[in-house]
Parts: C-alpha cells; sequence; structure tokens
C-alpha cells in the first residue's frame, strides 16, 4: 500500500453505535483513511468522494475488487463484478424485471408471507426479529421474483446465512464452501430452465439465457455466475435494514407508535432509514490510475472502501445526518442504493419488502415492541445487526 499509516480498525468489536461515531470522526478528521487491516485498504468517508467514485467508473472500477473484504473466491459474478459497457448486457436483461410495477406486483405474496412469518412470533410474544423474520422474508420474496421451485428456498436461506455468517468471521475457506454451493443452486436452477424454458419477460433466469450481445448468447459461465449473483445480493441487506429499523422504533417510541397509527407515512419513513441505517460500507472500488482524493494520493490497484452508510451522515448534504427527520427536504440525494452504472437494480423491490415488512410488524404488535436482549452486529462489508431480540407488547 502507498500509506503505511492506520486512521482506523475496521476489526475493532462494534456495539449498534460505535461504528457511526467512528465514520464521524474519519469525515471531521480524516476523510480519506486508510487501514492495514482485512487485507489493507482506503475508505472514503464523504458524500461528495463517495459520490465522486460510484460514479466515475472510468477511473475507479469494480472489476478487480468490488467488496471489502475481499470474498470473490470463486468466479466472477455478473453484472457487480464487471465494469461499463462489459456489464451492461447483464442489467439490460434484469433492469426489466426489476421495474417498480412488477416489483409492487409481488406485495401481496410479501404481504401474506410476512403474516405467516410473524405468527408464531406474535403467539410467543416476541423473538428475533432478525432470526426469525428478516432472514427468512427477502429469501423468499426473491424465490417468488425468480421464480424458484419450492424445494430450494430453505436451501437458499441455509447457504445464504451461512455465507453471510462466514463473512462475518472473516473465515476465507467457509466463504467459498458456501459460495459453491450457492453456485450449485445456480446451475441446477439454469438446467432447469434449459429443460423447461420460461417466458424471458417473466423469468430472470430465462432472460439471461435469452439475451444476445452482438448476436451472441451471454457465456454460459457469466450467466452462473449472475444468478449466483442475484441469489444472495438482495437477501443481506433487507435482513440488517430490518434489525435496524426496529431497534431505532424501540428507542424511539413515540415516532413507533406514530408510523403505528399512520401508515400512509411508511414510504417517507423508509426513505429516512435507509439513509440514516445505509447497511452497506464495504463497496469497493479500484482506480485505474492514480488518483488523489482529500489531499491524499491513492495508486492505481489499491482498493477503496466507499462508506455509503456514512455519506448519508455527511452533516454538508444532510444537516444533522444523524437524526431521523421524516420528509427530509432532500432526501433525494440519499446514496443508499448506490449511484452511477452500479446503482442497485433491485431497488424497487427492496423498498417495497422494507414497507410490508414494517407495516404488518406494526399490525402485529399494536401494543408495540421493546427490546429483550443483546443485539450482535455484523461486520464488513455490511453495517446493522444480525440479531435483535423484541419482547412485543
Amino acid at each position: 500500500m502507498s500509506a503505511p499509516t492506520q486512521d482506523f480498525d475496521p476489526e475493532t468489536p462494534e456495539d449498534f453505535d460505535s461504528a457511526h461515531r467512528e465514520f464521524s470522526r474519519l469525515r471531521a478528521e480524516c476523510p480519506v483513511a486508510h487501514t492495514g487491516a482485512l487485507g489493507g485498504f482506503w475508505a472514503l468517508a464523504r458524500y461528495e468522494d463517495v459520490k465522486r467514485a460510484a460514479t466515475d467508473s472510468a477511473t475507479f472500477l469494480t472489476s478487480r475488487q468490488n467488496v471489502v473484504p475481499k470474498v470473490a473466491f470463486t468466479g466472477r459474478r455478473p453484472p457487480l463484478h464487471l465494469d461499463p459497457p462489459e456489464h451492461t448486457p447483464y442489467r439490460k436483461a434484469l433492469n426489466p424485471l426489476l421495474s417498480q410495477e412488477r416489483s409492487e406486483s409481488f406485495a401481496p405474496a410479501a404481504r401474506r408471507l410476512a403474516q405467516r412469518l410473524l405468527a408464531p412470533l406474535v403467539a410467543r410474544g416476541g423473538g428475533d426479529i432478525c432470526r426469525e423474520f428478516s432472514s427468512h422474508l427477502p429469501v423468499h420474496i426473491f424465490g417468488e421474483w425468480m421464480r424458484m421451485p419450492g424445494h430450494l428456498l430453505d436451501p437458499l436461506h441455509d447457504a445464504g446465512r451461512a455465507f453471510v455468517l462466514a463473512v462475518h468471521m472473516n473465515h476465507p475457506e467457509r466463504m467459498k464452501e458456501t459460495s459453491l454451493r450457492l453456485y450449485e443452486m445456480a446451475r441446477e436452477l439454469i438446467r432447469m430452465r434449459r429443460e423447461a424454458p420460461q417466458d424471458p419477460a417473466l423469468d430472470p433466469t430465462s432472460a439471461l439465457l435469452a439475451a444476445r450481445h452482438e448476436g451472441a448468447p451471454l457465456p454460459e459461465e457469466m450467466v452462473v455466475g449472475t444468478v449466483r449473483q442475484v441469489l444472495l445480493v438482495g437477501i443481506v441487506a433487507p435482513l440488517v435494514m430490518i434489525g435496524s429499523i426496529c431497534v431505532h422504533l424501540c428507542r424511539h417510541p413515540a415516532l413507533q407508535q406514530q408510523l403505528r397509527d399512520d401508515p400512509a407515512l411508511w414510504p417517507a419513513a423508509i426513505e429516512e432509514f435507509l439513509r440514516l441505517y445505509s447497511p452497506y460500507r464495504g463497496f469497493a472500488r479500484t482506480p485505474a490510475r492514480d488518483v488523489t482524493l482529500g489531499g491524499r494520493t491513492i495508486l492505481e490497484g489499491e482498493p477503496i472502501a466507499l462508506l455509503y452508510c456514512s455519506a448519508n451522515r455527511d452533516e454538508s448534504v444532510f444537516p444533522e445526518g444523524d437524526r431521523f427527520i421524516l420528509n427530509r427536504p432532500n432526501i433525494a440525494e440519499s446514496l443508499a442504493f448506490g449511484r452511477g452504472p452500479h446503482n442497485c437494480p433491485g431497488l424497487h423491490l427492496g423498498r417495497m419488502q422494507l414497507r410490508v415488512a414494517m407495516e404488518e410488524l406494526m399490525r402485529a404488535t399494536p401494543d408495540g415492541f421493546s427490546l429483550a436482549g443483546e443485539i450482535t452486529m455484523s461486520r464488513w462489508p455490511e453495517i446493522g445487526p444480525l440479531q435483535v431480540p423484541l419482547r412485543f407488547g
């Protein structure tokens, strides 16, 4: 690395608030920070730097290392692992299937699923909202979107959670093992679609198989990688986001009751929660040339983490950035779903899941909910809780 300094330690044990305090310090004192931990990387803490790196895909590449810590040991997975224009055919195939209209069409199924998952927690008077609710909900919603057969959903949940925990424990061998299980599921799904093709306008796997770039099909292993990426990428963020929202509402019972009394406030509330608790800090870029940011020179090839969770609390853009402010005037500036060619294609599906999940949780807990034990936090690249025990009533 070009800088031997240790401006922060990403491996310090964290509670729900400590990482945000540290990122606030970095924004004020060291907005372009370096650490030798997790393989060594730079971190951008301020809004404008993160936005620039996310938007300028010619300078800041995603094809060399796309996440901190490095977790891609088992092949390239479009579109995240490719730069434009190489990534474009994969986004072109998937984007129509992730439109707002299509995403909202899954809301009734999401609502029924949320009610079913919450029923045993209601019967017991509470439970771990992450382990028992938000780790299952996105798997099944993505299963609906992917049109996956039912027998693959529980294995997808188990493999996805195992991969997340392996990343959480920074266990490379376990990451490889669980990633290969997800690859096996991707290949099985592709085999099924080849044997019994479905409408590409409805089925993501069939859309990828039907896609053409310069007249040729997309490479087989790249299609496998894309399906593997899609199977997992939409699972983790809702898991930790629902946990973060629940912790916040436990700390602010008046807001909890306000949102319970007026469900029409949830769309705006979701946007502010996404800003305040953006679930990623480890999406990475690698400069294609030496660059200078914040007076520090980052050499070509050195990984850079985009601290979205810090950028979205940057006080120069979001006054009182550590506070929840419903209907914040400039909420559209939020980087919760990224920017540029690698902005999250599933943003509409993600918003729908969060809204439905919280509406149903409020409906299931007319007497409120509160924390009932210790919170377990995720580690890089996510930020947010993996365990949030709640008491209903």
